[in-house]
């Protein structure tokens, strides 16, 4: 929906379904009942989430007729996509897989350009668009060999400049605008900002320039600013706030280099400042343990008393060791729902969403909202209500924080 402040949506990688047909029938099922539960009656946007089969089947010119006829029937429209995972989201393990394949593959490359040309397709005139996509590849997959990860940044860079020169292509043959946000994450080649400006200008532009200019015949200064245009940031508050990184400074760092923002991803993470006293460190402990589930990761970073990281990949690892005397602090990777603080024993970094919504309020830097939210059963019994109740739920929050 439209908002003073930018495109408010939720992403629908919360509806099951891999192939086109079931995922459409979950979009069928849901986005009125939302709509009618925000009772919203403007245009509702959609955070569009597609696996790479469902991309293929709604490439096919019949699908995608029929998929916009539904839109301007429903009086929706698609103006973000998230194309991070790539293959099963659902009702299998996911874990590090959601990193395949990575950057690194044309398989990536391929996917991701599809998903570019079905969101052209889709988005509204005028409007530009964007799609999220993993940071490049998962970091322990290469951490044994410093050699291995510079190659491995290498490499998909070079893939993702393939992308650009598509993006740009497109524009300049009367397209729309459209950007692929890099979502740094835990575990991931590109975990936080300084690794993403690192990256940006180490990789990015130092091989872009040159490869704009002999594919497009443009100049250097065209080159930094066709690169900037295309190639965004993902802000994931939740990412961001496990790596302990205030967002206003994050967010000035990105004014200073002046690199963009595609999308601001409204999502809380689980912190909690762990106890010195033994058993109310062993009940907080108890209560992260509810949250090692099996299917995704749940990457744990801890802050020790002297300032330090501790990075666990998974919850598992900050299980067994759960009562260091050094460590002061948790978060941890888990989409709890956006508009409750308190967890019982534990918390949520909600403050860190209100101080990027605040940031908006004052100083746009995205015009593309969405609401990542998928952990609803750690809510007390009293506030638990239906999936389509819940999202909009959500959505009243972040509008309430930006309107007011």
């Amino acid at each position: 929906m439209q908002t003073s402040y930018g495109h408010l949506t939720y992403c629908t990688n919360i509806h099951a379904g891999e192939n086109w047909q079931d995922h459409f029938s979950q979009l069928k099922e849901h986005i009125p009942k939302v709509k009618r539960n925000l009772k919203q009656e403007g245009p509702f946007g959609i955070g569009l989430r597609l696996s790479n089969l469902a991309s293929l089947e709604l490439s096919k010119e019949k699908n995608l007729q029929v998929f916009q006829d539904w839109l301007n029937a429903e009086n929706a429209y698609v103006f973000t996509m998230n194309g991070f995972p790539y293959g099963g989201f659902h009702d299998t393990v996911v874990k590090d897989k959601v990193h395949e394949p990575d950057w690194s593959t044309s398989e990536r490359v391929a996917y991701t350009i599809r998903l570019f040309r079905i969101l052209a397709a889709l988005l509204p005139a005028g409007m530009e668009g964007g799609i999220s996509t993993s940071p490049l590849s998962y970091k322990l997959w290469h951490t044994r060999c410093h050699e291995s990860i510079a190659m491995t940044m290498e490499s998909c860079t070079l893939n993702i400049l393939l992308v650009v020169e598509h993006l740009a292509k497109l524009r300049r043959s009367g397209g729309p605008l459209l950007h692929l946000d890099i979502e740094p994450e835990p575990g991931g080649l590109i975990e936080n900002s300084k690794e993403y400006t690192d990256w940006y200008f180490q990789y990015l532009l130092a091989a872009g320039i040159p490869f704009l200019q002999d594919k497009m015949g443009i100049d250097e200064a065209a080159a930094i600013d066709t690169i900037k245009t295309h190639i965004q940031l993902c802000y994931d508050v939740c990412h961001f706030a496990i790596s302990y990184e205030d967002p206003i400074l994050v967010l000035n760092r990105m004014s200073s280099y002046g690199l963009k923002t595609g999308k601001i991803q409204v999502s809380a993470a689980l912190k909690s400042i762990m106890s010195k006293e033994e058993d109310q460190r062993k009940a907080q402990i108890e209560s992260f343990k509810k949250f090692d589930e099996p299917t995704y990761l749940h990457q744990v970073i801890a802050r020790k008393s002297n300032g330090q990281l501790l990075h666990y990949p998974d919850m598992p690892q900050a299980l067994e060791d759960g009562m260091n005397p050094e460590v002061s602090e948790w978060r941890a990777h888990f989409h709890v729902p956006v508009f409750l603080q308190e967890y019982g024993a534990l918390a949520s970094t909600q403050d860190e969403i209100i101080k990027v919504l605040q940031r908006q309020k004052q100083k746009p830097f995205s015009k593309h909202l969405e609401v990542e939210t998928y952990t609803w059963d750690v809510l007390p019994e009293k506030l638990q209500v239906n999936i389509d109740q819940a999202i909009a739920r959500e959505l009243s929050w972040v509008q309430q924080h930006l309107e007011h």
